[in-house]
């Protein structure tokens, strides 16, 4: 599996928003893959600091950021989850290590491959659905999901997520990341 993780870690001041990306080839056979992704740059709950991630968005595609195509008439599914503790398969997104999760449904309904004639997404958990986003206090967030074998080839999850740092007191800090682990 082919997994990437980036941020943008230039100079900025703790009210300015940044960005943190990651993709993960979560491949077409139905098997969980994960990626763990840092955020020792922003995160120290001993420290006092702790990261609010306001937006997330997400995507589906195939390795170049394209549609993924899907096998003759058939039907597909991919599904992501963004969470605090490293995982062996999709949670619900009740359980309390989730910060985000959601799915893609798609439909070909061609006699031959190609992209889905029919798509649907449920993103049911995300930070921009909350008043004041979701505050991290762990230093790893996990992306992980599967996809099923209706698609002809791997698929792809990409996250931006749109977060900034803030100080908490040490307790408050410390009692949080206990709790996200």
């Amino acid at each position: 599996m082919i997994s990437e993780v980036s941020r943008w870690s230039g100079s900025m001041a703790k009210s300015d928003s940044f960005f943190i990306r990651a993709s993960l080839n979560i491949g077409q056979a139905a098997s969980y893959a994960q990626v763990a992704i840092d955020l020792g740059a922003y995160v120290d709950a001993l420290g006092k600091s702790v990261l609010r991630i306001h937006n997330i968005a997400v995507a589906f595609t195939d390795a170049s950021g394209t549609s993924a195509t899907l096998d003759a008439d058939a039907s597909a599914a991919a599904q992501f989850q963004l969470s605090t503790q490293t995982q062996t398969d999709t949670i619900l997104p009740s359980a309390k290590a989730i910060i985000a999760s959601g799915m893609v449904n798609a439909t070909n309904r061609e006699a031959g491959a190609g992209v889905a004639s029919i798509v649907s997404d449920q993103f049911d958990n995300l930070p921009q659905l909350w008043t004041n986003g979701y505050l991290v206090a762990v230093d790893t967030m996990y992306l992980g999901g599967e996809a099923n074998a209706g698609f002809n080839e791997d698929v792809y999850v990409s996250v931006t997520c749109e977060c900034t740092v803030e100080t908490m007191s040490q307790a408050a800090a410390m009692a949080l990341a206990l709790s996200q682990q």
